[in-house]
């Protein structure tokens, strides 16, 4: 068993296999059922409509049986240790797909159990199944990853983070994080993507968007209101004046084959337009279909490692 629980607990060539094989699934190449026989259970304390859905279709259709949990259904809310909870829940299941609105430490207790491997469906700090995704979208549509740029825009969040650390494992891929000031990407993962990188790694973070060297090929933003988390500030809002994507932002750090991306849900006419969002150059709906192909390929790799 393995975990995923963060981007940075993979080799570069790890991750290029686990995007290849979902691009693989996004054909529809699945000869096999690797999972049957293998219990997945998804325990989600926090909303969710894409992630949660492609978690259990993704493993059912690796032929896995699913049980899901809801916040308050296992009973680490009644004390119990999540070192006790790893214990037993590996006698029982042979992988455990988690989503928090916490940092990835209870994960990784979680995963300390040699019985079950633990697979991050988002916490606060990062999204790595997210950013596979992603990378199946674009090597889908562009064949080749390197060589490609990609700007992120809006604020540092956890699918901005993974992005990040996926820029840092992927050669020849460059990315650019362009987020509000005082809503920047965290500098430990921002130091965590240089020590990654060795210092050959093509991610920048900017804060003005002039600084933005364009055209680019994908452009990608996300919901701003992270997963229904407040701000500080009540006038956060000002902060993101001229971060929306909107016709004019994207003619101005487009060409002619610059696609669109959006983890999705969106706030339309928030951080991008209707306009943008259902237009002829958006593969956010296809991104959405690849939450899923994303999800069997890591399963797969967690569970039973092939193809490694």
């Amino acid at each position: 068993m393995r975990n995923l629980i963060s981007l940075a607990d993979l080799t570069p060539g790890q991750l290029a296999r686990i995007v290849a094989r979902a691009v693989a699934f996004g054909r529809g190449d699945v000869e096999d059922r690797p999972l049957t026989g293998r219990q997945v259970g998804v325990y989600f304390r926090k909303s969710s409509t894409r992630t949660r859905t492609s978690f259990w279709s993704g493993a059912t259709r690796l032929g896995a049986d699913v049980i899901t949990f809801g916040p308050d259904e296992l009973q680490l809310t009644t004390g119990e240790t999540v070192e006790d909870t790893a214990r037993v829940l590996g006698q029982y299941l042979d992988a455990l797909v988690v989503r928090t609105n916490g940092d990835v430490e209870e994960m990784r207790r979680l995963g300390g159990s040699p019985d079950l491997a633990v697979v991050n469906a988002l916490s606060l700090d990062e999204h790595p199944t997210q950013a596979i995704a992603d990378l199946t979208t674009l090597s889908e549509h562009f064949g080749e990853l390197a060589g490609r740029h990609v700007l992120v825009v809006g604020e540092g969040n956890s699918s901005g983070a993974a992005l990040a650390l996926a820029g840092a494992l992927t050669p020849g891929l460059r990315v650019t994080l362009l987020c509000p000031e005082g809503y920047e990407v965290p500098k430990s993962t921002l130091d965590l993507v240089d020590e990654l990188g060795g210092g050959d790694h093509q991610v920048r973070h900017i804060t003005d968007p002039a600084e933005v060297d364009g055209p680019v090929d994908a452009i990608y933003t996300s919901r701003w209101q992270t997963m229904g988390v407040p701000k500080a500030d009540p006038n956060w809002l000002a902060a993101f004046d001229g971060f929306c994507v909107d016709r004019a932002f994207f003619d101005r750090f487009g060409g002619p084959h610059t696609v669109f991306l959006h983890d999705l849900p969106a706030v339309r006419g928030q951080e991008v337009t209707d306009e943008i969002l259902d237009g002829e150059r958006s593969l956010a709906w296809r991104q959405a279909h690849h939450k899923m192909t994303a999800a069997m390929a890591v399963l797969e790799w967690c569970v039973v490692g092939t193809r490694d």
